[in-house]
């Protein structure tokens, strides 16, 4: 029988009928839409994407809204089967025909349309008729409303072809349709949470051949006029090729894989649906390589932290790893608005960023989460003739949309690439496409090379499809019916031949009229066939089709269950253990599945349960036999219309005790029995020893007989000591007795295998010794040394006792803790001791500090005893070693042990100090060193003086004089001892007998008329040098000199101080013998209570500690030596500040001059009037200006005043000691009186004095010598004053205590503190002002070094030590 044809629009506006061909070429598969308007917050629109073609149809429907219901999903092999044959799905709307769909005037009252949390799979129609007169059904009375979830966004059900088709066939041999899956594209599962899945009790398996159970999906809204704002869609793609099909229950939709046929008999919960977006972002359109920016707004006034929100693409691709160049993801909070904003970026879109969105917030236990769609459009599109197989080729660049169809890169690239030579014949693959069955397209992509089945689905959406008109229908079934639970439901179909046999099925069973059933009524009503369910329950709850010949349309049925209230409430319970509980409950419907928790945790009621539930029509019971106290706790029972709870509490029957547990004290191996009594007597208990449970073994037997409960031990340890505690089960209450084991103490000492229990051991180690001990209760141990107890708190020696053993600890053993140590142990049982004896062998002490007995050149004789105390063991030897001075490394001068106690070391340096020390050798070790010995220096006596001679000669002394040695030596040199003796002898007098460092030297104690020969020595550590010897005698007789004074050369003059200044004057003299000095002043001998004087043998010296003016005149100096004199005069002038002028007076006054006349001072200071200052004072305000200084003569006239001022005067003296204190002001004021001129003021421009900074004396490069302070000077002009910096290697110098800088009147100075090489460098000064800045530079160089040590101990960083040092290499090279 051929398929029922549907009309297509053409885009001419008229209907076209086609007839549809046989199974074998079933055409393309149309797109069935249907627009559902809701109520005023809601508009949503369920359609179904064919991939064939797109053809949007508007649509309108009358009457009911009936609630989908799901279609039973075919048992179907892996590979699933694409239908041939479908259902028509008529559009219930009268529109006109439109050549592109639009939007329907949105009814205003509409029944909301849940969205279940599984969609049914849906096949896929081949053909859809619309007829040409769409009959308008009648709208009911009373129209269902369905609840709707809380959905922001549309909701896409895309219906994919299958990998592999397949079809069942049935007796009658003809195809059965195959399975299609239905998924919802929205934002996620829980967008539709509130809605309600039910199911029946077993899936249902694939219809006979005879009832064609291909269903669709179809919406009847109540038409009326709303506007359009939010739509809400549903397409049918064919399931992926990945995605194997599932099978489904009827009356149950699935979103998912995630439910098993047993678990889709249960009531779905559906948690209340969280709103915590109040803004959401919304599908957008944007040109590629522009921006575009998705905005989520989140209200954060009930919320205590920052919500989650994570942004997807597609279905799993997490966006928050893509971030980076093209995308951005962003996050404000605004504090006065309590809103969080999340912001997605994307920039410079591409095409492959097109596509489906998604954005979800998490809280807590709240979820929300919205999609949107991104279209990428491009800048200019184009028509080509194109090779279809490259188009529908994947990406292969390794991006997210790798596997999309990549139409721009297509396009990006059609000019460039040449395509490949092909030998296949070129043939029309769209035509082909077009005439194949849907089964036959993944055969056909892989024949012409078309890999990406999906892009080839989403691009034939683009192609029209010719819709045929249904023969056998003038109007379909709805596509969803709804109805409550007990009501009755009419099912009406209009055939356009009403003597067609028409079938109806129930989930693909045909349901046939029986007499005595009143379930369901058929009625003929013209060209009407209905069909009446009574009394519908969730049985109903199916799809039924209707067969007319060979057309068939289908319906889904939904049975809405009314909620279940409760009536009666469970009421609280209070008991005992072991009693019976039963919570009673009453709901208003008989048979209702309850749900009972507790806790909040559902109970379980299975056979080994022990909980029992039962119903008793509307009553609900829950039984708890034997009670216990686990059984407390809230109760609750959950129907669909309500909660109710109570609290059940259990308590325990009260404990009594006939007998306690009594303490026991037991011998070591003895039994021990405990027992007690207790009531209730069926109360089991756990024995318990120091908190651990004790569980019966072969040596411990527990038994419970009636009320006595006993614990039995056959044989006794130590281990079984402690608290033992019988805990009844379930009771707080617990009784305790404690077990003693006693045993007499004993020391195990022969454990350690000791030889005659002595131990041995070095001094300085640590000392643990262990013994073992044993005894019930502990024993208390005690370890003597003698008469003296160790105590445990003892900070290097104690003694330690736990568990089974006590121990003695020495930390640092020492050789006074050699003896004999007692143990001694005590406890109830007995006593016992033991002894044990300690040893402590040490290293030999330090010999005494050897004695250096003979010095040579290079070679020295030392001697040393030995040590008192050799350690316990005998000394094998010493060892020898020494050092400079100077330094603080000993070498070793020995190898082998030395027996003796003396030793000669040899091959020193001459001129060094040296020490040696001794080390003592026993078996034990090597002791501390010596204390070294005196420093001694192996020494070379000097060479003898030079150039001795003759100074002077007296009565009775001759004074030599003599130059130092030419060779003094690394001994130094000490002194010098001067010897003489009479011509003609040989004995030879030491005349001092310390020697003298002076190179002169006086022999006193002579015989005058005598001759004597003089020698001199040099001495030093080494000993006494040869003399030197005067070459001839020397007469002991005075020889006169004429005295003569030597007067400086500063003295020759006025010799002048001032006031308060010290005077200390030395004018030397000669003469022999020594000549008398005298002092004169004004002819007077001076006082000498005035002035000082001192006098030595070859000058005298005048002191005064603080000079006044009378000390001012000419002092006479006279020197005499016998009848011969010297005399020289000294002029001393003491001067001070000079008095102010006698007086001053105003001589006269004319025009703008004043005359001034005044006197000399009468005190000029003992010095000559220099000059003068004079000042001036207008009368009215009274200060004085300067008008001239340094003036010489005694008048002067003052110019320039100003006319009608009035003035005052006043004149300074001035000498070289300064301004007199005070000055001397005129009597009278200068009156300035206008003359008949008027006073023109010149105007003057102000002078501009600012420039910017300019050095008039630069930096000059320096040589500076380490160790002494160098100074860097540079001088700079600049108005307003500069701001000067330093800079060394173009770093700011700041805060450098080895630095200091000064700047005084436009000299800048920078001083180096003992500079060192790590200073030099190049330094810059830069001044900077308001108008510039100026530098200069110069170069320091330090020279003379320091050493490695030297730069270490300042503190130098290596890297520039290790700089330093080779620069210095370098530079001596070049030298």
């Amino acid at each position: 029988m051929p398929e029922p044809t549907k009309k297509e629009e053409m885009q001419n506006g008229q209907a076209e009928e086609s007839v549809a061909p046989e199974t074998n070429g079933a055409p393309p598969l149309p797109e069935i839409s249907l627009e559902v308007s809701p109520p005023p917050a809601w508009r949503f629109v369920c359609y179904t994407e064919a991939t064939v073609a797109e053809a949007k149809e508007p649509a309108e429907t009358d009457g009911k809204l009936p609630e989908p219901t799901e279609l039973p999903v075919p048992t179907v092999p892996t590979v699933l089967p694409v239908p041939t044959e479908l259902p028509v799905l008529p559009v219930p709307t009268e529109l006109p025909v439109l050549p592109v769909p639009t939007e329907l005037p949105v009814p205003t009252e509409l029944p909301v349309l849940p969205v279940p949390t599984e969609l049914p799979v849906l096949p896929v129609p081949t053909e859809l008729p619309v007829p040409t007169e769409l009959p308008v059904q009648p709208v009911p009375t009373e129209p269902t409303v369905l609840p709707v979830p809380t959905v922001h966004e549309p909701v896409q059900v895309v219906v994919v072809p299958a990998e592999e088709p397949s079809h069942t066939h049935n007796s009658s041999g003809q195809t059965q349709p195959g399975g299609v899956e239905v998924k919802e594209q929205t934002a996620k599962h829980a967008d539709a949470a509130n809605t309600t899945a039910k199911s029946e009790e077993s899936p249902r398996s694939l219809p006979p051949v005879d009832d064609d159970n291909a269903e669709a999906t179809t919406l009847s809204p109540t038409p009326k006029a709303e506007d359009s704002n939010s739509i809400k869609k549903l397409s049918i793609e064919l399931p992926n090729d990945s995605v194997p099909a599932t099978k489904r229950k009827d009356s149950v939709w699935s979103l998912g894989e995630g439910q098993a046929p047993e678990e889709l008999e249960k009531p779905i919960d559906t948690p209340p649906l969280s709103t915590l977006l109040i803004e959401k972002p919304e599908s957008r359109t944007v040109q590629v390589g522009a921006d575009i920016t998705f905005v989520a707004k989140v209200e954060a006034k009930d919320l205590l932290r920052k919500p989650t929100i994570k942004w997807f693409k597609g279905k799993w691709m997490d966006l928050a790893s893509k971030t980076g160049k093209h995308l951005q993801l962003k996050e404000t909070f605004d504090r006065i608005t309590k809103i969080h904003t999340f912001e997605m970026h994307i920039i410079k879109a591409k095409d492959n960023y097109a596509g489906n969105y998604r954005c979800e917030v998490t809280y807590k236990d709240k979820f929300d989460s919205c999609s949107f769609d991104l279209d990428i459009q491009e800048t200019g599109q184009g028509t080509q003739n194109f090779d279809i197989r490259s188009a529908f080729k994947r990406s292969s660049e390794g991006q997210e949309d790798a596997g999309e169809l990549d139409f721009s890169g297509l396009l990006k690239h059609r000019n460039q690439r040449e395509p490949k030579p092909d030998d296949t014949p070129e043939v029309d693959v769209w035509e082909i496409l077009k005439n194949a069955r849907p089964d036959e397209y993944e055969k056909i992509a892989f024949t012409y090379g078309i890999t990406d089945l999906r892009g080839l689905l989403k691009r034939m959406k683009k192609i029209p499809k010719e819709e045929k008109k249904s023969e056998a229908f003038a109007k379909k079934l709805e596509p969803a019916y709804q109805v409550d639970k007990g009501s009755k439901i009419r099912l009406v179909v209009d055939l356009a031949d009403p003597t067609v046999e028409l079938k109806w099925y129930k989930n693909g069973q045909e349901i046939r009229p029986t007499p005595n059933q009143r379930k369901y009524i058929f009625e003929h009503k013209g060209t009407q066939r209905i069909m009446v369910i009574n009394n519908c329950s969730v049985n109903d709850d199916a799809a039924y089709s209707v067969a007319a010949g060979d057309e068939k349309c289908t319906t889904e049925l939904f049975v809405k269950e009314l909620p279940v209230k409760i009536v009666k409430a469970l009421e609280p319970v209070k008991t005992t253990v072991n009693e019976r509980i039963e919570l009673e409950c009453e709901v208003t419907e008989e048979g209702a599945q309850v749900k009972w928790m507790k806790n909040g945790v559902e109970v379980p009621t299975g056979v080994r349960s022990r909980y029992r539930v039962k119903s008793e029509g509307t009553k609900h019971y829950l039984v708890i036999d034997d009670a216990s106290r686990e059984d407390s706790g809230t109760y609750s029972l959950m129907a669909t219309g309500g909660t109710t709870e109570a609290h059940v509490q259990v308590d325990l029957k009260p404990l009594k005790i006939y007998q306690e547990l009594q303490d026991m004290k037991v011998l070591l191996g003895q039994p021990i029995k405990l027992h007690c009594e207790i009531y209730p007597g069926n109360v089991p208990g756990r024995w318990y020893r120091n908190g651990q449970l004790i569980q019966p073994n072969d040596r411990m037997n527990i038994i419970h007989r009636n009320k006595t409960h006993k614990l039995e031990i056959a044989t006794s340890s130590l281990h079984d000591a402690g608290d033992y505690t019988f805990v009844p089960e379930g009771y707080s209450q617990s009784l305790s007795a404690k077990i003693h084991i006693i045993d007499p103490p004993k020391v195990l000492l022969d454990s350690l295998n000791l030889q005659d229990n002595q131990v041995t051991i070095v001094a300085g180690n640590k000392l643990r010794l262990e013994i073992p001990i044993s005894g019930e209760p502990a024993p208390r141990v005690v370890w003597m040394k003698g008469e003296r107890v160790i105590l445990d708190s003892g900070h290097r020696v104690r003694a330690e006792t736990y568990g089974d053993q006590t121990s003695l600890t020495i930390e640092v053993t020492e050789r006074e803790d050699t003896g004999n140590y007692k143990i001694v142990l005590q406890n109830e049982a007995g006593e016992d001791s033991a002894a044990i004896k300690i040893k402590v062998v040490d290293n030999p002490d330090a010999p005494e500090a050897p004695l250096v007995a003979q010095v040579g050149g290079d070679w020295c004789s030392m001697a040393w005893e030995a040590p008192k105390y050799d350690g316990g063991s005998p000394i094998l030897g010493y060892f020898i070693e020494r050092k400079k001075k100077q330094s603080s490394r000993w070498m070793r001068l020995n190898f082998d042990l030395i027996k003796e106690t003396t030793f000669e070391p040899k091959k020193m340096i001459e001129g060094v100090p040296y020490e040696v020390r001794v080390f003592a050798v026993n078996a034990i070790g090597v002791s501390k060193p010596s204390e070294p010995s005196k420093a001694f220096t192996p020494l070379a006596v000097t060479s003898e003086p030079t150039m001795l001679v003759v100074d002077d000669v007296t009565d009775t002394t001759v004074t030599v004089k003599w130059r130092p040695p030419e060779t003094i030596g690394a001994a130094g040199l000490d002194g010098y001892l001067v010897e003489y003796c009479l011509e003609g002898t040989d004995d030879w007098i030491s005349s001092n007998t310390d020697v003298t460092e002076k190179t002169r030297y006086t022999i006193t104690g002579l015989t005058p008329g005598s001759k004597i020969l003089v020698r001199v020595k040099a001495i030093n550590a080494a000993g006494a040098s040869n003399s030197r010897t005067l070459q001839h005698s020397v007469l002991v007789k005075e020889v006169i000199e004429p005295p003569k004074i030597r007067v400086p050369r500063h003295l020759k003059q006025t010799y002048t101080r001032r006031v308060g200044e010290a005077v200390n004057l030395v004018v030397p003299f000669m003469g022999k013998p020594r000549p008398k000095v005298n002092w004169l002043k004004e002819g007077k001998p001076v006082e000498p209570s005035h002035v000082s004087i001192r006098n030595t043998e070859c000058d005298s010296i005048i002191f005064i500690r603080k000079a006044e003016r009378s000390h001012s005149g000419k002092y006479e100096m006279m020197v005499q030596v016998e009848n011969h004199k010297d005399t020289a005069i000294i002029d001393i002038q003491i001067v001070d500040l000079p008095g102010p002028p006698q007086c001053v007076n105003i001589e006269d006054v004319w025009g703008e001059n004043v005359a001034l006349v005044w006197t000399p001072p009468k005190d000029n200071g003992n010095a000559p009037i220099i000059g003068y200052t004079i000042q001036k004072a207008d009368k009215k305000t009274m200060e004085w200006y300067t008008c001239i200084e340094h003036y010489h003569r005694t008048c002067i006239t003052i110019t320039e005043l100003v006319v009608g001022n009035e003035y005052f005067f006043r004149v300074f003296s001035e000498n070289m000691c300064g301004l007199s204190e005070t000055a001397t002001p005129t009597k009278k004021s200068a009156l300035i009186v206008k003359e008949g001129k008027q006073l023109k003021i010149p105007e003057y421009n102000d002078l501009d004095l600012k420039e910017a900074p300019k050095f008039t004396q630069p930096l000059i490069n320096t040589f500076a010598i380490a160790g002494y302070n160098a100074t860097l000077n540079c001088s700079v002009r600049a108005n307003p004053k500069p701001k000067v910096i330093w800079m060394k290697n173009k770093i700011t110098i700041l805060d450098d205590p080895r630095y200091r800088m000064f700047s005084n009147q436009g000299v800048c100075t920078l001083e180096i503190r003992k500079p060192s090489p790590y200073d030099g460098g190049m330094y810059t000064c830069k001044a900077i002002n308001d108008l510039g800045e100026a530098q200069v530079d110069c170069k320091l160089e330090v020279k003379g070094g320091f050493t490695f040590y030297e730069l270490m101990q300042r503190g130098v960083p290596l890297h520039l030590i290790d700089k330093y040092m080779n620069e210095t290499k370098i530079v001596e090279q070049e030298k």
